[in-house]
Formats: structure tokens, C-alpha cells, sequence
């Protein structure tokens, strides 16, 4: 007689995880852009052909160096013409002066002849017209020295804008204006080149709405960049921006959308853009480079961690419920839990280190067997 036999199902195997001690975090990611904390458009204030430039790509530059030239012949023709002009009326002032000296003398002879009758009326009058006059035409030269001599320091300003200097300490991100071309300071304000201070950049993070009611300035922070993706920077949250980057063109949208019915709810993410610094001692940070930016939201160090696949459902807050793998057999416990960050989970009572803890399990041979004959 033949007797057939269907075989028992095998226990699952447990994948476990031992408990451990180490660092764990909560964040909040945002995308980041590096930008120098200075960057300076340096122009030209006068118009003329850039007669010399004096710097090349990627230069460092300080402070009061050289940096162009721009053809200075014009102004030193203003600044001739002006000096020359103020000449002029200084030397009519001369005259004048001496005019006006005569002019006072006249009038005390006369007034004092006037006194005595020596004098007609008539003679008094026009001596004292003539001195008026001659203080007129003395108060008239003063002024007109006055202007002469703004028109000087205006050419003397104007010559000196000829020779372009560095603002500030820093690096030529780019040249705009090659030597030998004509700037018109008339029209716009003509860029000879972009100088930066790349010794501190300051990288702006945009935070989803779903993350800024966490954030706040002050919060530690670090960043990764692509080019070195296994070294951290580390800085401190300065700023968060009070509204969106687009606000004025979504401002434009939805006063364009209030006349008819149109889809004035956007579905578009919203994203406020989070300001911090961090130090460039070494200069790998370049301007435009994307970081990946990590707010740290709450730490833990040394303490204990399990894989966040192990925890179970939730009961009372803060508590959740953990299988442990013993000698004896599967048991479920109730722990205290601290951060968790859906990855990695603070245990802070319930479990000591070395203790399984199980995050999954597998049964071998699983589906339908055919039966084996005996």
C-alpha cells in the first residue's frame, strides 16, 4: 500500500539586526546654491575705450589695485579747459577788485563833498551806483570762480574714474569687458569685470512647506557637494526668507485670474529659501555648485539604534512595540522611542546592546509542494 505524505511547513527565518550604540539624527533636506557672500560688479563711471585691462580670469586681487584703464584723453582736455577757464576769471577778478577799490574811493569823495555842499546830488548818486555796481560785478566773478572751481574738481573726479580700481579683496569670477572695446557710461552702467570674495560663500536652500514650520535660524546644519561627496561642511542656519523667492510673479498670476474662472490654485511647490555662510579656507567651494543641505532637527550620540524596520505599531506616544529573538523564541516588547528618522531609531528604554531585533523573516520553500509517496 502506498501512502501519501504532504511535509510540514518550515519555521520562518528571522532577519535580525543587533542593538547598538552610535550617533543618530532627524533632519530636514533642502537643495542648496553656492553663491559668494561678496560678489561686486566693477564698471566704468566714464565712457571711452578700455585702454588697458589689467587683470585676467581668476586673478586674485586686492584692495586699491589696478584693475583697467580707460582712454583718458577727453577728460584731461575737460580738466585743461576747466582749469584754464577758472584762470580767466580769477584774473578778471583782479580787475574787478581794482575797479571796485576805485569805485569805494569815489564814492567817499563824493559823500564827503555832499556833506559840504561841494557836491551836486546827481554826482553822489552815480559815484554810488558805480561802487554798487562794481560790488555786483565782484560778487558776479566770486560766483563764477565758484562754479570754475566745481567744473575743476568735477574734471579731476572725472579723470580719476579713468583708472579702475579693485573695491574690495577677492577673485575675477568673470570678464565682461575685453581691452580695446568702448564703454558708454551714458546709456548703462558698463561691468569691466565680477570680483568676488570666494574666503566665505553663503549657500541659499530652498525648504519645502512641508519642512519650514520645523526649521528655525540658529539650527545646526551640514552640507555635501558633488564634487566631494563624503565630505561634510558644517555651518548654523542664519536666515529664512519671510516669503517665496516668486512671490511677485505669483502675486501678478493671481490678480491676472480674479476677472473669470481660470485654475488660480497652484500645484506647484512652494519653497522658502534658507540663508547660511560657511568658511572657504581651501577654496573648493565654487560659485553655483549644488549642496545637498541636512537642518538637523534634534541629535543623539551614543545612543541606542535600531533599524526603523523594526519598530511595530504604535501605542501609547512615544512608545512602540520591537520583536527580539532570544534563546527562548520570538517575544515582543514595548520601548521608549526618541528620534527616529525613519531609517535609524533612538531606543531609549526596553532593549540592551548585543539584543536582536527582528526586521523581517522568510520562509524557505514557500507556494504549494507536490506531496512525496511513502
Amino acid at each position: 500500500m502506498k501512502l501519501l505524505l504532504w511535509p510540514s511547513h518550515a519555521a520562518p527565518q528571522y532577519v535580525t539586526v543587533p542593538v547598538k550604540r552610535g550617533a543618530v539624527e532627524q533632519t530636514v533636506l533642502a537643495s542648496g546654491v553656492l553663491f559668494p557672500k561678496k560678489l561686486v560688479s566693477v564698471g566704468a563711471q566714464v565712457s571711452g575705450q578700455v585702454k588697458l585691462l589689467n587683470v585676467s580670469l581668476g586673478q586674485q586681487v586686492t584692495q586699491g589695485q589696478l584693475i583697467a584703464e580707460i582712454d583718458s584723453a577727453p577728460q584731461v582736455n575737460a580738466l585743461n579747459a576747466a582749469e584754464a577757464a577758472l584762470e580767466n576769471v580769477q584774473a578778471e577778478l583782479g580787475g574787478r577788485q581794482a575797479t571796485l577799490e576805485q569805485a569805494k574811493l569815489n564814492f567817499e569823495r563824493e559823500a564827503a563833498m555832499v556833506t559840504r555842499n561841494a557836491s551836486s546830488r546827481l554826482d553822489y548818486e552815480t559815484a554810488k551806483a558805480t561802487l554798487d555796481n562794481a560790488r555786483a560785478g565782484v560778487a558776479s566773478l566770486n560766483a563764477q570762480i565758484a562754479q570754475a572751481k566745481v567744473a575743476v574738481d568735477l574734471a579731476k573726479v572725472n579723470l580719476r574714474y579713468t583708472k579702475i580700481s579693485a573695491p574690495i579683496d577677492g577673485t575675477v569670477v568673470s570678464v565682461v569687458t575685453e581691452q580695446g572695446q568702448t564703454v558708454n557710461a551714458n546709456q548703462t552702467a558698463p561691468t569691466i569685470i565680477l570680483l568676488a570674495d570666494l574666503k566665505t560663500m553663503t549657500v541659499k536652500a530652498k525648504i519645502s512647506e512641508a519642512d519650514v514650520g520645523k526649521v528655525k535660524p540658529g539650527q545646526d546644519l551640514y552640507f555635501k557637494i558633488l564634487a566631494s561627496n563624503e565630505r561634510r561642511f558644517y555651518s548654523t542656519l542664519r536666515s529664512i526668507d519671510p516669503a517665496p523667492e516668486d512671490i511677485a510673479a505669483s502675486l501678478d498670476a493671481g490678480a491676472g485670474s480674479r476677472g473669470g474662472s481660470s485654475s488660480a490654485a497652484t500645484t506647484n511647490p512652494v519653497y522658502y529659501n534658507g540663508r547660511f555662510d560657511v568658511e572657504n579656507p581651501d577654496g573648493q567651494l565654487r560659485p553655483n555648485m549644488t549642496a545637498e543641505v541636512f537642518i538637523v532637527l534634534a541629535k543623539a550620540e551614543n545612543a541606542l539604534i535600531v533599524p526603523s524596520a523594526a519598530l511595530g505599531p504604535a501605542g501609547t506616544p512615544g512608545e512602540r512595540t520591537v520583536r527580539v529573538l532570544g534563546s527562548e523564541g520570538v517575544s515582543v516588547r514595548t520601548v521608549r522611542v526618541g528620534i527616529d528618522n525613519n531609517e535609524q531609531a533612538e531606543i531609549l528604554s526596553g532593549l540592551e546592546v548585543g539584543e536582536k531585533v527582528i526586521v523581517g523573516e522568510m520562509t524557505p520553500g514557500d507556494g504549494p509542494q507536490k506531496p512525496t509517496r511513502r
